[in-house]
């Protein structure tokens, strides 16, 4: 396996299935250093996913509010037809364009004032968001109309953080200072990526072999940036080097914020359980926050995964393309006990919304400079096909007409005709109950500067 290149798996191996524990829920806050997340929620760094557009399509897409959804459904209970939607989101889908205007400097907010402290999820079940894992030493030499390209984000992503990998202390901390001066509210350190090109470099998790180096890095990056300063990291290289316990005492006595832990080897790769009994262990050896990852698919998962570890706050990666709803469904589950499944409508909709913001993003960023600008939007439409499409049915000829297409606005007339025919051949659907806040944020002019 150690021989072998990586590649982030779409599905798991013999996942486990967790009933919703009795007690334990996600919890309503965390802090990390000077920044309150709320709730404890995090969208894992996923390069080629965790984009700007990606980003705000997962943190709107998780709106939520305890009294829209217990006015609409006052008893149900997962059944599986439970609704998302407001009445008229689907004519402002197809009037759709994308929010305000994109300021790195901007002042943080919290969003504090929406949030009801003993229900909490009011604003979004996202918590926080974190950016594509970015290259240190390329950020420190490139221009700054490329840089832009890597760092920008929109008001609305705050609290967001940004991941830097590499293995220079000194490049490391530069590009920190990069990070903290254009607006991002955390900087993290990626020794978790398990790809060959990455720790042929003796970064991500290549470094979990050194830690002595990890320690001055530690050092160095808190010395460079007064923001919180945060790390993720695998349980070691292999089963036979297991450094995480280390690991995060290091991190607590070096003065970082909080450490993640993806209860996998690097050897694992993305194969195997997750082990979360060394979360728990993490979390019983430091005082700092301590936030699991790993095998959280659904609500239950992540509530057991505070159950068995009493970890702080639950990151989840690859569920969320597969499943936009799940941090909204961590949020309905913790302020109701309930929550609510998608139909193939609910799809349709989110589906025709991110790709219309690929579209939207483009368009906004063409006066950019060359190297500043998004590409061809039908590449990254074929990518995310395959995750969104998950559990569709007949999604299979829906992927293979998007492969066909050459544009993105082909790509979006494929999936119209798709969803409409099914539709229209009375394939589930249902009233619609979306908050106004996402209303707000499809109607918003989308401006990239």
């Amino acid at each position: 396996m150690a021989g072998k290149g990586f590649t982030v798996k779409k599905d798991w191996d013999n996942p486990r299935e967790h009933e919703m524990p009795a007690e334990a829920r996600v919890p309503a806050e965390v802090r990390l250093g000077t920044v309150v997340v709320r709730p404890a929620t995090v969208l894992a760094p996923m390069v080629g996913v965790t984009d700007t557009v990606f980003r705000r399509f997962i943190r709107h897409a998780s709106l939520f509010t305890t009294s829209t959804f217990s006015e609409a459904h006052p008893s149900q209970k997962n059944n599986g037809v439970a609704r998302v939607g407001h009445p008229a989101l689907q004519s402002k889908l197809d009037q759709y364009s994308q929010v305000s205007e994109s300021r790195p400097g901007a002042p943080v907010t919290d969003g504090s004032d929406l949030i009801d402290a003993e229900v909490t999820n009011q604003q979004s079940g996202c918590g926080l968001l974190m950016t594509e894992f970015t290259s240190a030493d390329g950020l420190s030499r490139m221009r700054e109309s490329k840089r832009r390209r890597y760092l920008t984000f929109y008001d609305d992503e705050h609290p967001i953080g940004a991941q830097l990998f590499g293995s220079n202390p000194e490049t490391l901390a530069e590009a920190a200072r990069i990070v903290e001066d254009t607006g991002f509210d955390t900087v993290d350190l990626n020794l978790g990526c398990p790809a060959k090109r990455v720790v042929g470099c003796n970064g991500g998790s290549g470094l979990l072999r050194d830690l002595p180096r990890i320690g001055e890095i530690f050092r160095t990056v808190r010395k460079a940036v007064t923001i919180p300063f945060t790390v993720k990291f695998r349980l070691g290289w292999n089963d036979a080097q297991i450094v995480c316990v280390e690991l995060a005492r290091m991190a607590e006595a070096e003065g970082l914020n909080s450490v993640a832990l993806h209860a996998r080897t690097r050897e694992q790769g993305y194969t195997g359980q997750a082990r979360w009994e060394w979360i728990a262990a993490v979390k019983q050896a430091v005082g700092i926050p301590v936030i699991g990852n790993g095998d959280v698919r659904t609500p239950e998962d992540a509530a057991a995964m505070v159950a068995q570890t009493g970890c702080d706050a639950v990151m989840i990666g690859r569920a969320a393309p597969a499943n936009p709803w799940i941090f909204r469904q961590i949020a309905q589950y913790t302020a109701s006990g309930e929550y609510e499944q998608p139909t193939v409508e609910d799809r349709y909709k989110m589906i025709r919304a991110y790709f219309q913001m690929l579209l939207d993003e483009q368009e906004a960023c063409k006066e950019l400079p060359r190297d500043g600008r998004m590409g061809e939007t039908a590449g990254r439409m074929k990518q995310f096909a395959s995750w969104f499409t998950h559990g569709v049915p007949g999604g299979a000829k829906l992927r293979a007409s998007i492969y066909q297409a050459k544009t993105g606005a082909a790509v979006l007339e494929q999936v119209d005709a798709f969803f409409l025919a099914r539709l229209a051949d009375g394939v589930e659907s249902a009233e619609d109950a979306e908050g106004a806040s996402l209303l707000d944020f499809l109607n918003a002019p989308m401006v990239c500067d």
